[in-house]
């Protein structure tokens, strides 16, 4: 099948995909054949719907193309299906009969079965987050590899394990039971938070469609908070995405070029989704059960509620993140938690901090470990030592936009 971007008709497909697919393996119990059967389908309504107008009924046209496609054994078999469907489209016979299965009916429920199946426990994240966005999203494999920074090949062969592995697993695909749900509900959270991240990269341009990404997290995990009202974690990750996603305007300057936090203009920060995010933490944090997404939250709360870098509560973000390294034990945590100790103590402490996290090899493979050297080392007024910093950072950096900041961070002036 050749593959395209499918953002143009997202209006109107968002919600139905999910549907469409989850109606279509219970039809055929076979949920790679399904995912290509609906994605045929998307393909299909992208060609004919610009020409002749969305029908009136775009679940049910899409199931009617899909279930064809599920029937089509043969290339000739498609063949003239797809020669009837170009008649048909040319005679505006853009509609189809009301789509029988009553799976079609649960936007929210649907969409929560495919992300629960999405993030099987045997899925690794690498796996989990393009399948989500394959099948909640309608990307195909080639905007997907581009949005991740990998090799297309790579990525099919990723999407093909994991559709091998929910095939080889028996799980229905369904809202688990509340008991198997609490036990999977931490894979989906982190897989939606990794998700955000994606959406929060530079890119190499495409940017509509990482704001679909930050857009879609957010939206997944309010699925998640109706299903599982009152849930801490679930709680403490939407007020997270919201207080990232309340900086996009600022993040970026008019070339794309990035801004760093204590730059950024905080005229320019959604207050509503800040009201929204500290309403939800205040909520997560006074039900006395503590996670890594409700302790990041309060960290991003206190950044939000700040006038500036220098009127913020560092001595309080300094503790939570001494509690978050407690608790996660994360490298990159620890790393953050440095330039909290620079902002409380002086730069000297911090780049001394960063001595003892130099031999992590999570950081050593990273571009970050350099880059707050190089930001601890401006602090401190060494100018020079920061420049060569800065470009040790950059060699090492994979997205574009950081790369590209990084990059005339070390052309500072001596």
């Amino acid at each position: 099948m050749s593959e395209r971007p499918l953002l143009s008709i997202d209006a109107a497909l968002h919600d139905v995909l999910p549907r469409l697919l989850t109606a279509l393996t219970k039809r055929c119990g076979d949920f790679a054949a399904a995912e290509d059967a609906a994605q045929e389908a998307l393909l299909a309504a992208a060609e004919a719907w610009p020409r002749n107008g969305v029908p009136e009924n775009p679940a049910g046209w899409l199931y009617t193309v899909a279930l064809r496609r599920l029937a089509d054994g043969s290339d000739a078999e498609r063949a003239r299906r797809q020669r009837e469907a170009e008649v048909a489209n040319q005679r505006g016979l853009v509609d189809a009969p009301p789509c029988p299965d009553e799976h079609l009916a649960e936007v929210g429920d649907e969409t929560l079965a495919l992300l629960f199946a999405c993030c099987h426990p045997a899925l690794p994240p690498a796996s989990a987050i393009p399948l989500m966005l394959r099948a909640l999203c309608g990307l195909s494999t080639a905007s997907i590899a581009r949005a991740l920074f990998v090799p297309e090949p790579t990525l099919a062969q990723r999407l093909s394990r994991a559709k091998q592995v929910i095939a080889g697993s028996g799980v229905p695909l369904a809202l688990p039971l509340a008991g198997e749900r609490e036990r999977r509900l931490a894979s989906v959270l982190h897989t939606i938070y990794l998700l955000a991240n994606e959406g929060h990269l530079g890119g190499d341009g495409d940017e509509p469609a990482r704001v679909g990404f930050a857009e879609e997290a957010i939206r997944l995990a309010r699925l998640c908070l109706r299903l599982v009202p009152g849930h801490a974690e679930v709680e403490g990750l939407l007020a997270l995405l919201l207080f990232t996603e309340s900086r996009r305007a600022a993040r970026q300057g008019p070339a794309g070029e990035l801004i760093p936090l204590d730059e950024q203009d905080r005229g320019r920060w959604d207050r509503a989704r800040i009201a929204e995010g500290s309403e939800l933490v205040a909520r997560a944090i006074a039900r006395g059960r503590v996670g890594t997404y409700q302790l990041q939250a309060a960290i991003a709360a206190l950044h939000a509620e700040a006038p500036d870098v220098e009127r913020t509560d560092w001595a309080q973000i300094l503790a939570l993140y001494t509690l978050l390294v407690g608790v996660t034990g994360s490298p990159f945590v620890a790393l953050n938690r440095a330039v909290a100790l620079a902002m409380v103590r002086g730069p000297a402490a911090g780049l001394a901090e960063l001595e003892r996290l130099a031999e992590e090899p999570q950081l050593t493979r990273s571009h970050r470990l350099e880059a707050v050297r190089a930001h601890l080392l401006l602090r401190a007024g060494d100018r020079a030592a920061a420049r060569a910093a800065f470009a040790r950072a950059a060699e090492r950096a994979v997205d574009p936009a950081e790369r590209a900041f990084l990059q005339q961070r070390a052309q500072l002036e001596p």
